[in-house]
């Protein structure tokens, strides 16, 4: 087992290294400007080979790239780091930029960004209702004052005492 020393060493990590990438955010969106504007023009990053992609040229397809991987990190992070009960809802803009990143690296197609909202739609189908339920549980227990918990225990009493008294009354009527 961890010791508490090693699980703070390790928080305080993962931690510095989140910061690090939203403060980097900014600069790696604007990478793009350095890349070759030649419409010729190919990328090798770590043995991958990045050409235009059907792009007027490598910077424009850098540009769009980037326009959707930096929101899609930033998402992530935010969905790990919030303490908020409607966090699960950030989970539909992360799809929605999954989906988009998706079909850019695997489809044949032209156009892009066009079919993305139909795969959304079974996430939101799970993820909404999901989240609107925690909501109307906090409602109640916040703004109505009613607490579900509290019900639930004391209908339980209410069953017991209910199951004692004919007890009783069967005894009594066992006696006479």
């Amino acid at each position: 087992m961890k010791s508490t020393k090693g699980i703070a060493k390790t928080k305080l990590f993962i931690e510095s290294l989140m910061i690090f990438l939203i403060i980097l955010a900014p600069f790696i969106f604007k990478s793009h400007e350095y890349v070759s504007e030649d419409p010729e023009a190919s990328l090798n990053l770590f043995g991958f080979i990045i050409d235009n992609n059907g792009f007027p040229n490598l910077q424009v397809y850098i540009w769009y790239l980037l326009g959707k991987l930096i929101p899609f990190y930033l998402l992530i992070i935010w969905f790990f780091t919030s303490k908020q009960w409607w966090y699960h809802i950030i989970l539909i803009p992360i799809c929605m930029y999954a989906f988009q990143l998706f079909e850019n690296f695997y489809s044949d197609n032209q156009y892009i960004d066009t079919k993305n909202a139909l795969w959304i739609l079974p996430v939101c189908m799970v993820i909404i209702p999901i989240v609107y339920f925690i909501r109307i549980k906090l409602y109640d227990k916040h703004v109505n004052g009613i607490d579900l918990e509290a019900m639930d225990a004391e209908l339980k009493m209410l069953q017991e005492k209910e199951r004692l008294r004919k007890e009783k009354e069967e005894l009594k009527s066992k006696k006479l």
